[in-house]
C-alpha cells in the first residue's frame, strides 16, 4: 500500500526541489527526516513538512481505518516535483523595452510504502488472486534474458551483377 502527501503551488522551481527530493528517495522515513533537517536548501523545510504530513496520513489510516502499518518500516517510495503553472513577469529594460522572465512553481508529491519484516524487501501485495512481490521477476524480463542474440544477416549477392 502507498501513502501519499502532496504540496501544490510551491514557489520553488521543480529543478531545485528535485535536488532535495533526490536526497531522500529510497531512504527510511527517520533517515529522510534527519537528512532534511540538516540540508541547507530553502525548499528543505517544505519537503520535511510534507514528509511529516505523509507519516500523519499513515497514522490516521492506522487509527481510523484499521490498517496495520508499522511506521518504523516506512520508506520513501517516490518523491516527485512536477511543473506547476508559470508566472510570466516583465523586467524593465533599456530604451523603453521590457524583458520577460518566468517564475516557476512546483507541485511536490511524496509517497511512502512499508518494507518487509526484515527491512529489505517491500511487503507482498495481493492483486486479484495473484501475490506480487518486488523479488518476483516479470514475464517480459525473463523472456528478454532467454532470447539469444541474432546473428547479423549475410549479405545477398545481387542477381546479374558483374564484378
Amino acid at each position: 500500500m502507498e501513502y501519499r502527501a502532496e504540496a501544490r503551488y510551491m514557489r520553488v522551481s521543480p529543478q531545485k526541489a528535485r535536488l532535495v527530493l533526490d536526497l531522500i528517495k529510497g531512504r527510511r522515513v527517520e533517515d529522510a527526516l534527519n537528512t532534511l533537517a540538516f540540508t541547507k536548501k530553502r525548499v528543505a523545510p517544505v519537503v520535511e513538512k510534507l514528509l511529516r504530513s505523509a507519516v500523519e496520513n499513515v497514522n490516521y489510516l492506522n487509527t481510523e481505518k484499521g490498517a496495520d502499518v508499522d511506521v518504523d518500516n516506512l520508506y520513501v517510495k517516490r518523491a516527485v516535483a512536477n511543473d506547476g503553472p508559470r508566472m510570466k513577469r516583465i523586467r524593465p529594460a533599456p530604451m523603453g523595452r521590457a524583458y520577460r522572465y518566468v517564475r516557476r512553481i512546483a507541485h511536490i508529491e511524496i509517497a511512502l510504502a512499508e518494507r518487509g519484516k526484515n527491512g529489505t524487501e517491500p511487503v507482498a501485495t495481493v492483486v486479484g488472486e495473484e501475490t506480487v512481490t518486488a523479488k518476483t521477476p516479470s514475464k517480459k524480463a525473463a523472456a528478454r534474458r532467454t532470447i539469444a542474440k541474432k546473428k547479423p544477416a549475410a549479405k545477398k549477392k545481387a542477381v546479374g551483377a558483374k564484378k
